[in-house]
């Protein structure tokens, strides 16, 4: 009998644990931050106000306003941020944006498949005479609160975290007439890419390249998205589901097990969940990125 009672108040306190943190959470909301590729993830908040327009100035606090409410630090610090990538992307024709899986804090330079995935997009661009910048999106901060944050918003399906990266995207197409912003990432980095384009709806200057997203997400958004469930050396087992190849792959990671491993030219890396790595090198990889830049963004005389 006192085992059960105290069972009971063991469950009680956990309930009660997981109800204060779920509203601790709920009502926060992550900033996230825009930087600089290979400024180690420094936020992008410099710009000359003289090259901005005042009211380009004034919509960037009413959108601060509009998420974060009265928090008047976030509001400046987040109409900082639009307003600095507003002033690194209107000399060019193209921003590329790098959204990462995992817990959302990793950079592009230190992710050599991505890094190498960009260089070949901005290169591939370059051939038709577009320029592009590229920008690092970390969407939590590495801390406990950050992974208490990201771990809530996966429940919810990354509601804040999208409505966050639609604001972002939204900012720079409403007050850049030609400019073209692809999102790119993978994994929940997908899934949140995919709805923030559900949440941009018809905007047809955003387009996406979503590689494998989890098996769990069905992708909503089809148009002005590229959608990669494989890498077209091994099935991405978190792509579809692929539970023991999932499972084990972590197993051998945490016992040591897993050595580093090499196709096409790619460096050393380590592959927890089997296929789920997508790297330039990879013929697969890179010929539906290029193809799928061609229909989009080639000349007319060039496209097929």
């Amino acid at each position: 009998m006192r085992k059960i009672y105290w069972l009971g108040i063991t469950l009680a306190l956990f309930v009660a644990l997981v109800v204060v943190m779920a509203v601790m959470v709920a009502s926060y909301i992550e900033m996230g931050v825009t930087s600089e590729i290979g400024t180690g993830g420094q936020p992008l908040l410099a710009y000359d106000v003289a090259e901005v327009p005042p009211s380009v100035i004034d919509d960037a606090s009413e959108v601060a306003a509009e998420i974060f409410g009265d928090d008047e630090a976030k509001c400046r610090d987040f109409a900082a941020q639009l307003l600095a990538s507003y002033a690194e992307a209107k000399d060019h024709d193209f921003v590329l944006v790098f959204n990462s899986g995992g817990w959302g804090w990793n950079l592009l330079e230190e992710s050599p498949g991505w890094w190498g995935i960009f260089e070949g997009i901005d290169a591939e661009l370059a051939t038709w005479n577009y320029t592009s910048v590229s920008l690092d999106y970390l969407r939590a901060t590495p801390d406990f609160k950050g992974r208490l944050d990201e771990f809530w918003e996966s429940l919810i399906g990354y509601r804040s975290k999208a409505e966050v990266l639609a604001a972002r995207t939204e900012f720079l197409t409403d007050h850049l007439p030609d400019i073209r912003v692809i999102l790119a990432g993978e994994s929940t980095g997908a899934v949140i890419i995919d709805s923030a384009m559900v949440i941009m709806g018809d905007n047809p200057r955003v387009y996406s390249i979503q590689a494998g997203p989890p098996f769990w997400h069905e992708t909503i958004t089809k148009e002005r998205s590229l959608i990669m469930m494989g890498n077209g050396v091994s099935v991405d087992t978190l792509s579809y589901g692929n539970g023991f190849d999932f499972i084990l792959g972590c197993y051998e990671k945490w016992f040591g097990v897993l050595k580093p491993t090499a196709d096409y030219g790619t460096g050393p890396h380590i592959v927890v969940a089997p296929g789920h790595d997508y790297w330039w090198q990879y013929p697969v990889v890179r010929s539906q990125i290029t193809e799928f830049l061609r229909e989009n963004f080639a000349p007319e005389e060039i496209a097929y």
